[in-house]
């Protein structure tokens, strides 16, 4: 027995040593697993809960995460959480915030340009501006605009027409925009400027209360979409379509430049492809939901009128004087909506000859 003792601890004995020089042998840092996922914060210009383009920022944020196994994720972060929406860019610059998914129209304050690919009244619709950005000079355009800037500007959706807007009373012919207090975004706003109309600028967020207050007479909002999840359908007002003063928007994803340069080649092409894959699920996901939403307003009691032939014409010919009288004042911008014009013109008997009457 005692042998048999003995045997037993020189086995152990010889166990535990092998296990030591085993565990002399591992690497180090062997059993510490995979580095942590790099987190983006990402301050959001849209309500992650609205259809569209709230929506989009959570379907790229998923995206991203998928493609990259779970290494790289983006963090939400709500509107105005860190700065206000339209100073988003600033804060990127100022390194205050390390990203942000917002709209092209907010960089037009630091350089006309940008309201190309934002809100050109009359201008290219969703796919026609799509095409213009990924097969046309859209892209590198857009690119240097933001380069100059500082910053690294990645297309990263393309929003579809918004509604013609909510009106007390009807609209009908110039004359009926004498005197109307009304929101419209910039180009717009000069635009019914010109039809006698007095523009009140406002944040989105004030434009249900002070519309139904009564305090101005109408304006636009956003999408039909958008408007519904809103509420304005409980005002009981008459909704106007089409959306002449935006037919389409680029929504942009934004880095400093040396932070997105710091980022990895595999995680920056990552970023590049989901914003692509979320340009392609909004122009897929826009016509259905615009329209249910245009039936859920009707089944609210909403009245939609469309704008009479005198409008029409009247929106279009002042619409061609403001950009106009812009061109002439920013050569970036002439240069850029000439550019988009001439793309356009390319494909404008294709798109005469191939839709049915």
């Amino acid at each position: 027995m005692r042998r048999n003792f003995l045997t037993i601890v020189a086995i152990a004995a010889g166990a535990l040593a092998a296990t030591g020089v085993v565990a002399q042998d591992k690497p180090k840092g062997a059993d510490i697993g995979p580095p942590p996922p790099r987190i983006l914060k990402m301050q959001t210009a849209f309500n992650p809960a609205l259809p569209g383009s709230g929506e989009g920022v959570r379907i790229f944020t998923r995206t991203v995460k998928q493609m990259s196994g779970g290494s790289l994720a983006i963090k939400i972060i709500e509107p105005g959480r860190i700065c206000p929406t339209p100073d988003m860019l600033d804060a990127v610059v100022a390194g205050d915030l390390e990203a942000a998914f917002t709209w092209s129209g907010y960089a037009a304050a630091k350089a006309p340009v940008f309201g190309v690919f934002a809100t050109i009244p009359f201008g290219p619709g969703p796919d026609d501006m799509t095409s213009w950005m990924l097969e046309g000079d859209g892209g590198r355009i857009h690119r240097d605009a933001y380069e100059k800037l500082g910053v690294t500007g990645i297309p990263c959706g393309v929003q579809g027409g918004k509604g013609g807007g909510w009106y007390r009373g009807d609209l009908n012919t110039v004359a009926d925009f004498k005197d109307k207090r009304l929101r419209f975004g910039k180009f717009a706003a000069e635009v019914v400027a010109r039809l006698g109309a007095t523009v009140v600028p406002m944040p989105p967020g004030e434009f249900f209360y002070q519309l139904q207050q009564g305090k101005v007479d109408g304006g636009e909002m956003s999408t039909p979409a958008i408007d519904a999840s809103l509420g304005f359908d409980k005002l009981g007002l008459p909704y106007y379509m089409p959306g002449w003063q935006q037919p389409s928007a680029v929504l942009d994803f934004l880095m400093r430049k040396d932070k997105w340069e710091q980022l990895p080649l595999a995680q920056r092409a990552q970023i590049e492809t989901a914003c692509r894959a979320n340009i392609a699920w909004m122009l897929s996901r826009s016509p259905n939901v615009q329209g249910l939403a245009l039936e859920k307003l009707r089944a609210s009691g909403v009245t939609i009128k469309q704008w009479s032939p005198e409008l029409l014409t009247a929106f279009r010919i002042n619409t061609g004087i403001v950009l106009k009288e812009l061109a002439d004042r920013d050569p970036d911008f002439a240069a850029a909506l000439a550019n988009q014009r001439g793309f356009l013109a390319q494909g404008a008997a294709w798109r005469t000859l191939s839709r049915l009457p």
